[in-house]
């Protein structure tokens, strides 16, 4: 089955995302880290590792896994502005309504490239 150049180039997109949110885990696990923010981290790898993944192979989960990385990129955001207070407050809800409409956008995108099966 071939597999059109945007969803390839999504899913290598999520899959650098994946491995860039991983590599603040490492730091967060030796040095003093908030539980909560490394969950945060460690949610984000496990997610676009997932989309990608996903989206490779076609299957119809990888939406739900795109979702969850966007919900999890701007909990986590709004998180180190609002709790921990370690980002500005503007520049951490821009970066989380950008992350949430670029989550839909593309998985719209993915909806409408599964095919539809009628029984």
């Amino acid at each position: 089955m071939r597999r059109s150049t945007p969803l390839l180039l999504i899913a290598v997109a999520l899959a650098g995302y994946g491995v860039y949110a991983a590599s603040f885990v490492p730091a967060m696990l030796v040095g003093p880290a908030v539980p909560a923010l490394l969950v945060g981290f460690v949610l984000q790898a496990v997610c676009a590792l997932a989309a990608a993944f996903g989206v490779w192979r076609g299957r119809p989960w990888a939406t739900g896994a795109l979702v969850l990385l966007g919900l999890s990129i701007a909990g986590t955001w709004l998180f180190e502005a609002f709790i921990l207070g370690i980002v500005a407050y503007l520049h951490a809800v821009l970066v989380a309504v950008i992350a949430l409409v670029t989550t839909l956008v593309i998985a719209v995108y993915l909806h409408r490239q599964r095919p539809v099966v009628r029984g």
